[in-house]
């Protein structure tokens, strides 16, 4: 019975040491071609980039990176993206939140959003945490 507890108790160390290995491993991630890039407060510069270097109207996968100004990727946070356009003779106004997940590199987090029409929708992109508060509004052209 004793040498069961010890067995279970070892599996579960061992596990917990790969999951905090996995999620404390970086990797280099391609975040395709620029679409978009502002600065965005703190001397950190925020760029949109995905692919194909377009959004598009419905489904889109996207990332964000934050740049200090030697180019370095740096952590922020929490990150959040609202697309918004106005309403236009009888159609209303469309407001669509992106999500994000980690990407393993500190500073780039992927994104995604469904637009619901082409055309130039104003987004507001801000951030909030160890590199402080920061945000910036970019004008995208859906495809």
């Amino acid at each position: 019975m004793r040498s069961v507890k010890k067995l279970t108790i070892t599996l579960v160390l061992a596990a917990l040491v790969l999951v905090a290995a996995a999620c404390s491993s970086t990797k280099n991630v391609d975040t395709g071609k620029v679409i978009k890039s502002n600065p965005v407060g703190n001397n950190l510069t925020a760029t949109l980039s995905n692919k194909d270097g377009v959004i598009k109207n419905g489904d889109n996968e996207f990332f964000i990176s934050f740049k200090d100004a030697s180019g370095k990727t740096v952590e922020v946070g929490a990150v959040g993206l609202t697309f918004h356009m106005p309403s236009m003779g009888t159609m209303p106004a469309m407001n669509s939140a992106a999500t994000f997940t980690a990407t393993g590199t500190p500073g780039v987090y992927q994104g995604k959003v469904k637009l619901e029409s082409a055309g130039d929708w104003q987004a507001q992109l801000t951030y909030e945490g160890p590199a402080g508060n920061g945000k910036t509004s970019l004008t995208i052209t859906a495809q």
